[in-house]
């Protein structure tokens, strides 16, 4: 408890500003003269002010660093010792407060890397005199045979030597759509097993498996991003100099050291320290009423300075899910209703999320469930089904020749519909294939308009994906975006991140899964989506779209940036107020109280400029 209180912890904080609030009302209203025999102010001047005190000593003596709290502790000392209480309490209880604001300001910290550190695989089955025993994976050696049965996630980077399986690689290049795999293909650590079980060789060790990378590079990318000091303590030098000048003149010139105090109370920076973090708090619950959380003020400092964004494609630009793009039909007795209804007939007890879009199109159109025969799934190729006396094949190119089936007529449109981003599924129905489904993850409504608004306030976007070229480039032409990156690696996202971070253009990631942890945590900013986003992307970024609306990204940038203006604003009012009050206080005009009375109200006044940014609204 003494040290929460001494080190300026937010709960013990609070309970001390609210008894000193009381004290300074009984001292200045005289209630308590009668009943004590010490002026009540000292309350005030113990709780809130011991520990700037013992601040600014830490400060000068261990750190060789001069902040804002060792003028509060020289007008602090200089008032007590002329009696003058009640300024003394006031001066540290405004102290304390914008400590608060800062502290209410500043979010938690990240757990980004904690949620990476927990999807990791804590055990996998090694294959050992031909049955499969568990092991914690840290034991697993190169060149070891494991199993990976359905639902389970791939325990290190290795290669499949056995069975063929779809892998959901989401969580680590953003596909939104799992890839099928069958021997001599590549597993990473953290991907999931969707189907089937499969034997794979050991390529490498967990320590060096592609998450434990990701884990390693996001905490450099955490520790390199430098905190962003005070204006107060960045200038506290030069003011802790000028302050002793003018009272030390003052006392020289007019002979009354209480002038020298009044102006040292005067001169404390109250108004200039409340000058961030109010505009800082207003800024972030204006976001928050439209579904943006900013993390704290230094992320808000560095949206403000945002000139590029780097958008991911799956989940931000586009839903995330594959949805029905087309139905074509090159067999005259069959309709393209009837091709999708026998499709999504047969898809209907499939998990795979192809056979899910499909069904859920169909059921969209009105269309029901009917009986199924002889339903048979072949993971990582596709289904067979008996439906109404007809034999109903769905799957790849290559599952329709391994039934010696041709597909030539379809061949031109599925390369058309690949090209355009695409997955093609076919659909033979009695041994003819009948017509091709394509799939594909749509681009949300919103993007074009929101990429054109990006623009049209000097931010330039570009697209980084783990997808296809096919897929990026379709949807990078439709929401107007002409720097596109694809067939991207996590590492690579963060590669491409830090040839821009901390230079003359600013850049944003903007994401929502964990193969977007790196580039968030690594970028001047991170946006994540929130609604649909991992824990990990959410955790990793300085702002989160909780409602996944991304067509409020140009009022968050141009909100942010009105806050800083704010801020300057404030600032300079309050080095107005300040050394007018100075100047007042040189002529005598001004004693310690009405001096510590005449900055209040330069505290009052940046903490209602700051509350007008609350009436500022989104206008689109």
């Amino acid at each position: 408890m003494l040290h929460n209180w001494l080190e300026n912890e937010p709960k013990e904080t609070m309970v001390c500003a609210i008894a000193s609030v009381i004290s300074l009302v009984f001292s200045i209203t005289g209630v308590s003269k009668n009943i004590l025999t010490f002026d009540i102010a000292w309350v005030a001047i113990f709780l809130c002010g011991v520990p700037i005190l013992i601040g600014a000593f830490r400060g000068v003596i261990f750190e060789h660093d001069i902040k804002a709290d060792l003028l509060v502790s020289m007008a602090l000392i200089a008032s007590v010792a002329t009696g003058e209480f009640f300024a003394a309490g006031e001066v540290a209880l405004i102290m304390q407060i914008g400590s608060l604001l800062e502290d209410y300001t500043s979010g938690k910290a990240k757990e980004g890397i904690e949620k990476l550190i927990s999807i990791t695989p804590q055990t996998a089955r090694v294959i050992r005199n031909g049955e499969s025993v568990k092991v914690p994976v840290e034991e697993v050696q190169i060149g070891d045979m494991l199993s990976v049965i359905a639902g389970e996630t791939v325990p290190v980077d290795g290669t499949i030597v056995e069975g063929e399986t779809s892998i959901d690689q989401s969580v680590m290049t953003g596909e939104s759509i799992p890839v099928d795999k069958k021997a001599g293909d590549r597993v990473s650590s953290g991907t999931l097993n969707q189907f089937g079980a499969f034997t794979m060789r050991v390529d490498s060790r967990s320590s060096d498996s592609l998450l434990q990378r990701m884990i390693k590079l996001a905490k450099e990318a955490e520790e390199n991003k430098a905190p962003v000091v005070t204006a107060a303590d960045r200038w506290a030098t030069w003011l802790v100099v000028i302050a002793l000048l003018c009272a030390i003149l003052t006392w020289l010139v007019t002979g009354e050291f209480l002038r020298a105090v009044t102006v040292l109370v005067v001169f404390c920076p109250c108004a200039f320290i409340l000058a961030t973090p109010t505009a800082v708090l207003a800024g972030i619950g204006n976001a928050a009423k439209y579904g943006m959380i900013v993390r704290s003020g230094d992320a808000l400092e560095r949206l403000s300075k945002i000139k590029r964004v780097a958008l991911d494609k799956t989940g931000t630009l586009t839903y995330g899910k594959p949805g029905l793009s087309k139905v074509v039909c090159v067999e005259e007795k069959y309709s393209e209703e009837e091709i999708l209804k026998f499709a999504a007939l047969a898809e209907q007890k499939s998990e795979h999320p192809l056979g899910k879009a499909i069904w859920n199109a169909y059921t969209e159109k009105g269309g029901k469930a009917e009986t199924v025969k002889d339903f048979q799934m072949l993971a990582g190729q596709g289904i067979s089904a008996e439906i109404a006396g007809v034999q109903v094949l769905v799957g790849k190119e290559d599952f329709m020749e391994a039934k010696n089936l041709s597909v030539d007529k379809l061949k031109s449109i599925s390369k058309k519909e690949a090209s355009d981003g695409a997955t093609v599924v076919y659909v033979a129905l009695d041994e003819t294939v009948a017509g091709v489904i394509a799939l594909k993850d749509t681009i949300r409504e919103d993007a074009c308009e929101t990429i054109q608004r990006l623009k049209a306030v000097g931010i330039e976007p570009m697209l980084l994906t783990g997808d296809n070229e096919f897929a990026a480039q379709s949807i990078s032409a439709s929401a107007g975006i002409s720097d596109v990156r694809f067939n991207l690696l996590p590492e690579e996202k963060m590669k491409i991140i830090k040839e821009y971070e901390g230079g003359e253009t600013p850049i944003c990631m903007i994401g929502d899964g964990v193969n977007d942890a790196l580039a968030l945590a690594s970028a001047d900013a991170g946006i994540a989506m929130g609604g649909i986003g991992s824990d990990i992307a959410i955790e990793s970024a300085d702002a989160v779209l909780v409602s996944d609306d991304i067509k409020r990204l140009p009022y968050l940038f141009d909100l942010m940036q009105k806050v800083m203006k704010k801020i300057k604003v404030n600032i300079a009012a309050s080095l107005v107020i300040n050394i007018s009050a100075v100047l007042l206080s040189v002529l005598g005009i001004l004693t310690p109280i009405t001096g510590a009375l005449w900055h209040n109200f330069g505290s009052v006044f940046v903490v209602v400029n700051a509350a007008l940014l609350l009436r500022v609204k989104d206008k689109s």
